[in-house]
């Protein structure tokens, strides 16, 4: 083939460019902060989750980061700070539909600030919540969030100035680590005198175990709120269970239903067992509400959806969870700080079935 035949090298500089084109450059911290019209120093606070940004700014900085596709080099970013950009959430219980929306709450602030979240079953065993923690311990999560009972809480409590961990939902307040929840102790007795307020003296309490604080403080606001009503409780209409599964809920009805003077109400400690009460007292021909009436705690979706619908205690779930990430990112921030506890409101829930 002579020279001449052969192509022109610069005309297959234009097929070469089509082929293989040059690569889009990587956006840099620089281009999200011109984007935002804030300073690098302001985007880097936002991205590390720090609280002492406007609402407003971080808004678009985060928007900045979506439209122009910034991505953090996280291995770079974790080497220089030892942060594992990873949050424990542990919960006891995976079949409780209570805890779902609390998870929720939870990844949702976590993603706003960069975080993820790592759903942690421990069972109630604090020795599972210890080998959860020593993720901590190790540097392989930043911190936790903690929803089992305060027996397994109170385990720890030897390491709340090394660990940064916050309780949601069970907590003690004088273990001294930040927390999240309500006043079960109101909530349980606004139950109650609701009962009370309907004509029923005779009202039953099922509860869950005592190793949840919750279960004793909710207790002691059914037995305060009937010793102020006048009224006497009977140890017989008292039934504790180490279950919160809709089975449970049945069996107990059940067997309340079996005694020669049975309650006229059933106060449940959650709306599981509640909506299995339900389910219990129509086994054996009672009519809810007709015969006896029911009401439940947390206001779960579900409670709304069964016949006659649940009369419940409402608990802002969503809420819960995205306050203690709020809390736990404050702690993270500043490891020194006081980050107080807080409880949210509560509210009666009135339907058919009470």
């Amino acid at each position: 083939m002579s020279r001449s035949s052969h192509p022109d090298a610069t005309a297959l500089q234009p097929e070469r460019s089509r082929l293989s084109p040059r690569p889009v450059k990587d956006m840099s911290i620089d281009d999200v902060a011109a984007q935002a019209g804030v300073s690098v120093a302001t985007v880097s606070r936002v991205l590390n989750g720090h609280s002492n940004v406007r609402a407003e700014t971080r808004d678009k900085v985060l928007a900045a980061v979506e439209s122009t596709g910034y991505r953090v080099n996280e291995l770079a970013r974790n080497l220089r700070t030892a942060e594992s950009r990873l949050l424990l959430t542990m919960v006891p219980n995976f079949g409780n539909p209570f805890y779902a929306e609390i998870v929720r709450g939870i990844d949702s602030v976590a993603r706003q600030h960069g975080y993820f979240m790592l759903l942690c079953d421990t069972g109630a065993d604090p020795g599972r919540e210890r080998s959860y923690f020593e993720m901590l311990r190790r540097r392989r999560a930043d911190g936790a969030i903690c929803l089992d009972p305060a027996a397994a809480q109170q385990a720890l409590s030897e390491e709340l100035n090394t660990l940064p961990w916050v309780a949601c939902c069970e907590f003690d307040a004088d273990v001294g680590v930040p927390y999240v929840g309500i006043d079960n102790y109101r909530a349980a007795g606004d139950a109650v005198m609701h009962l009370l307020a309907r004509g029923h003296t005779r009202i039953a309490l099922i509860n869950s175990g005592d190793g949840y604080l919750y279960a004793q403080q909710r207790e002691r606001g059914y037995l305060d709120a009937l010793h102020n009503a006048g009224v006497d409780p009977d140890p017989r209409w008292q039934v504790h269970l180490d279950s919160l599964d809709y089975e449970a809920g049945a069996s107990a009805a059940a067997i309340l239903m079996a005694q020669a003077e049975p309650p006229t109400a059933i106060f449940t400690v959650s709306d599981t067992l509640a909506i299995g009460v339900v389910k219990g007292l129509r086994s054996v021909g009672k009519r809810v509400p007709d015969d006896v009436a029911v009401v439940g705690f947390d206001d779960i979706s579900l409670a709304a959806q069964i016949d006659p619908p649940l009369t419940t205690i409402a608990q802002p779930m969503r809420e819960l969870g995205e306050t203690a990430a709020r809390l736990l990112l404050k702690r993270l921030a500043n490891r020194s700080a006081n980050v107080p506890g807080v409880l949210l409101p509560h509210r009666l829930v009135v339907r058919g079935s009470a």
